[in-house]
């Protein structure tokens, strides 16, 4: 997760390790593999569980993905974990998926999951790697060697600066932060460190001298790329750091004005199922995008009464979980098990009709009939009943089938009665920290408790009735 993000075709999956167009997406392009085995199909008893255990079970397994499931060395997210091949890319960590961990862990210390004190240690050794590892103008790649910090091409061209697995990365460096700074002198060290570590990245440097901001610098490629973070998908994030950073702030407002926004054209007036857009999503034409645009910058974002002169940023954010859940119940491919506790569209593994597997966003107009968990389950702030439903769904129902060492699996298709039995950093990094944020705002309040933050949005032209500014 690039400009028209959402579809990444198999035919191009099979060409690249990475794209090269101005189409990307934030995460890896999986070469296409044979069908993996078909699950036999199981009559799951259903296990009856209440509201509040199903919302602790799930976020107790999912922290494992970024506990014990992480680098030993780095102890940064690990871009896949595989269950069939565990040795598969075991040095490849994720900035942006390392940033979510971050909040994970939070969320995991607050609810008493994680021992504060192992988990200060944890983030220490995280962050003094950080400091550490390969930078390209403040910015880290999208891959790191989890031993050394050594960049890993996420593409041919791709080998430098990632800025937008960097805000990813810096929301979760500020929230860790903002948790531990009024803490004992081992919390107050790693709140410091998170601090200079975030004010390290050269925002205005990715402008390039124009009215936007760019995704990615390499030192030997350049601006080869030419990625404009322009229109509406995940980047809202980058825009808001990139002018509350106290130490390298856009100038002015016209790169987030004309390049982000468009001059007003990122606006829409489409509707699907009577419910407005509001935003033209990249390259849904009038549609929705996958649902992960509405999570990866609202990890800290709180879009609770949050608003622009483009956007009332919670019914933007509701009414993309509500369409794409209108979708999967009207569900137009005739996929099997679609309703409104099987459903949720999103990058994720997927499985095709011709049997072979790979990676894809899927959306409403790049439907394959293949459920991705994250979606519906971080969409719990945005549609709380039918996110319980797809949580139960899951647990109640389907344990033994579709969840395994670190919570629910990547994806599954009931149509093709097919799972991956594979974990991506960047899937799992959302749902607890969103499922938090449904259960008691943690890491909206304190992401936006932060002054450098509350500054940056107030300088944009944001107001939140939720936070007071």
């Amino acid at each position: 997760m690039k400009s028209l993000i959402a579809i990444i075709t198999l035919n191009l999956l099979l060409s690249c390790t990475s794209c090269t167009s101005s189409d990307k997406t934030t995460e890896t392009p999986v070469v296409v593999t044979p069908e993996e085995p078909v699950i036999p199909i199981i009559n799951d008893p259903v296990t009856p569980i209440s509201d509040s255990d199903a919302l602790d079970l799930v976020q107790k397994e999912c922290i494992k993905y970024f506990w014990e499931y992480a680098h030993p060395v780095s102890k940064l997210a690990k871009e896949r974990y595989h269950t069939d091949d565990p040795t598969n890319d075991a040095n490849i960590v994720t900035t942006g998926g390392s940033g979510f961990g971050l909040m994970t862990i939070i969320a995991g210390v607050e609810r008493g999951f994680v021992n504060r004190a192992e988990a200060v240690s944890r983030l220490t050794t995280a962050l003094n790697f950080l400091e550490t590892a390969d930078r390209f103008h403040g910015a880290w790649p999208h891959w790191m060697n989890g031993t050394n910090g050594d960049v890993i091409p996420f593409g041919t061209n791709d080998n430098g600066g990632d800025l937008v697995e960097t805000a990813f990365l810096c929301q979760g460096l500020i929230t860790v932060r903002e948790y531990f700074k009024n803490g004992n002198t081992e919390e107050q060290a790693l709140a410091i460190k998170a601090d200079d570590l975030w004010k390290g990245v050269e925002w205005d440097w990715y402008t390039k001298g124009e009215n936007v901001l760019y995704w990615h610098w390499s030192p030997d490629k350049g601006w080869i790329m030419n990625f404009k973070l322009e229109g509406y998908n995940e980047a809202l994030i980058v825009y808001v750091l990139a002018k509350a950073s106290p130490t390298h702030p856009i100038s002015n407002n016209n790169p987030y004005t004309q390049g982000w926004a468009r001059n007003g054209g990122i606006k829409s007036t489409a509707q699907r199922f009577g419910i407005p857009v509001i935003f033209n999503h990249n390259g849904a034409s009038g549609n929705v995008g996958p649902m992960f645009w509405a999570h990866y910058s609202h990890l800290g974002l709180d879009p609770r009464g949050l608003t622009d002169q483009y956007a009332d940023y919670w019914s933007l954010n509701q009414n993309h979980a509500k369409i794409m859940l209108e979708h999967c119940k009207a569900n137009p491919g005739s996929f099997t098990d679609y309703s409104d506790k099987c459903w949720g569209l999103t990058a994720s593994y997927t499985r095709n009709s011709n049997g072979s597997t790979g990676y894809t966003a899927h959306q409403p107009n790049n439907d394959k009939g293949v459920i991705t968990p994250t979606a519906a389950l971080s969409n719990f702030p945005y549609t709380p009943v039918e996110s319980m439903k797809f949580l139960k769904y899951l647990y109640a129902e389907h344990r033994a089938r579709y969840v395994g060492v670190a919570g629910p699996y990547d994806a599954f298709s009931p149509e093709y009665i097919w799972k991956t039995p594979r974990y991506l950093a960047i899937d799992q990094g959302t749902i607890v920290p969103m499922i938090e944020n449904y259960r008691t705002g943690l890491l909206w309040n304190l992401f936006m408790q932060a002054p450098d933050v509350k500054s940056g949005l107030i300088s944009l032209g944001f107001s939140s009735t939720q936070h007071g500014f």
